[in-house]
């Protein structure tokens, strides 16, 4: 996904690439013609990882960047300044690329200088320890990429006092409605690119 999508106000709400000529709900003029609102680009809900820091990520599995559904396997890593921290099979992983296109969760506020200044060591110390050794073994399920990221968050919990999160609790808080603005997104996305429009009735709001 490389183009911004416009959100555009006429008869109808208008979402599209780019603003039309015509109006393409009621045919008139749209050059010189006084819109209700002025045309805005909608945020994109995808964050380049490796430009953020203390963000839990999550990509495609298949690392397929131009096919995020929503629906595929998804993959989980932290961020530090530039790197993103993974478990793999092979055990932590410290990826440069590869997350150029993520869902982005923060995990610090701007606030807390002591726990930004201090993140990568945690983060490094962290990913050190036995549990990720890749000579544990690897399970889908209960010891994988996402518990290596709950682990962290609630280790990092833990050293402010604060008490653990459940994974029910993290998925449900901070990922899974992410995950439905994806799907709202890819899904206006791809109509727009078939159609080159998506009219709203105004009434409908």
């Amino acid at each position: 996904m490389e183009r911004s999508v416009i959100r555009l106000t006429h008869c109808q709400e208008i979402f599209c690439f780019s603003v039309p000529e015509q109006c393409p709900s009621c045919g008139e003029e749209l050059r010189g013609s006084r819109l209700q609102e002025a045309p805005v680009s909608l945020p994109s809900p995808f964050t380049n990882g490796h430009k953020t820091s203390c963000c839990l990520l999550v990509t495609p599995a298949d690392n397929n960047l131009d096919d995020f559904d929503g629906a595929a396997d998804l993959h989980t890593g932290i961020s530090n300044t530039k790197v993103v921290y993974n478990y793999t099979r092979g055990g932590v992983r410290r990826d440069q690329s590869g997350w150029e296109r993520s869902i982005s969760v923060p995990l610090v506020r701007p606030d807390m200088f002591h726990l930004l200044a201090q993140w990568d060591q945690y983060l490094e110390r962290f990913s050190d320890g036995p549990m990720w050794d890749p000579a544990w073994h690897f399970d889908e399920n209960n010891h994988n990429c996402f518990s290596f990221c709950l682990h962290f968050v609630n280790g990092v919990l833990a050293a402010e006092g604060r008490g653990a999160l459940s994974r029910d609790d993290f998925t449900h808080t901070f990922i899974l409605p992410r995950m439905r603005r994806v799907s709202k997104y890819t899904a206006l996305y791809r109509h727009i690119q078939k159609h080159q429009f998506y009219k709203v009735d105004r009434q409908q709001h």
